[in-house]
């Protein structure tokens, strides 16, 4: 997340991603940052242990998701 708000501040677009698991933790860490607005993208959990061919289909899943937030204007 700290690489994600040094990236926006730098005004390279970004978004932080991250399972499911750490939504209340994202949210906490995006107003520790100073930025509670930071987009996040939440995707199933866990993520360790997937075969190659369940993270193809996760990032196939999220990427429309992920593109959106990275280049909304907001």
């Amino acid at each position: 997340m700290h690489d994600i708000s040094d990236l926006e501040l730098r005004g390279v677009p970004g978004v932080f991603v991250a399972t499911e698991e750490f939504i209340s933790a994202g949210a906490a860490q995006s107003v520790a940052l100073g930025m509670p607005s930071m987009k996040r993208v939440y995707t199933t959990h866990p993520v360790q242990d997937r075969t190659d061919e369940e993270m193809i289909a996760m990032a196939d899943q999220f990427f429309l998701e992920i593109l959106a937030c990275i280049t909304s204007g907001d």
